[in-house]
């Protein structure tokens, strides 16, 4: 077992799970300065979801984590990334970089939580591209008008 120390998020919710899970991807960055990662290449990425609140489901779960493995792994492993929709709308804010993998990683596990009654939040999440190189993606927190 791999054990791995991450960046801590400053939160004030109650629970605190992080998830850690790797998957093998092929991707390309459809863009001229991006050099020989313009060529179609994988990777094993390793990925660490960090989701935080305060409410506990009726199993004792704030997510189950089969929910989080199923939303990441199940959907990206053995694929190529650009494939997927959610980096095919040709702008480079959707390229499949390691920067945007993390915000999207983000953005689908949200969406679901979001679908939770404790309404958990994402708050972190970390991809190692290589083992020198990774990316820590944190969504902003949303301002009320309170």
């Amino acid at each position: 077992m791999i054990q791995q120390i991450y960046p801590q998020v400053n939160h004030d919710f109650q629970y605190e799970l992080n998830k850690d899970m790797h998957l093998s991807a092929a991707h390309f960055v459809p863009h001229e300065s991006a050099g020989p990662c313009r060529n179609v290449h994988g990777h094993t990425y390793f990925v660490n979801v960090t989701i935080a609140g305060d409410t506990l489901d009726e199993s004792g779960f704030l997510v189950n984590f089969k929910t989080l493995k199923n939303l990441v792994h199940g959907q990206f492993d053995h694929t190529i990334l650009n494939e997927h929709a959610l980096f095919q709308s040709g702008s480079p804010e959707d390229f499949p970089t390691t920067e945007v993998v993390a915000r999207k990683i983000s953005e689908v596990i949200q969406a679901e939580l979001d679908q939770l009654p404790g309404k958990p939040v994402c708050v972190q999440v970390f991809v190692r591209e290589t083992p020198t190189s990774y990316v820590v993606f944190r969504p902003k927190k949303v301002k009320s008008n309170g």
